[in-house]
C-alpha cells in the first residue's frame, strides 16, 4: 500500500523522551494507518476508519 502521502502525527501519549512514540495518519481516503516513529520507513498497521473507532473506543475505555 503507497503511504507516501499520508500525514503523520505523533500521539499525544507517547512520551516526550523518543521512547515510546505512535504517529498516526488519517488523511488517507478509507484508512487509517499506525507506525512506530523511531522506525519511519518500516511498516505501519492499516484500519478501517471502523476498526480503529472500535480500538480508540475499548482504549478509552481501559481495555488495555
Amino acid at each position: 500500500m503507497d503511504l507516501s502521502g499520508a500525514e503523520w502525527r505523533k500521539s499525544s501519549w507517547s512520551s516526550g523522551d523518543g521512547g515510546t512514540c505512535v504517529e498516526v495518519a488519517s488523511n488517507l481516503p478509507g484508512i487509517i494507518a499506525v507506525r512506530d516513529s523511531k522506525n519511519p520507513t518500516g511498516p505501519a498497521l492499516i484500519f478501517t476508519p471502523a476498526e480503529w473507532h472500535r480500538f480508540l473506543t475499548y482504549a478509552k475505555a481501559g481495555g488495555f
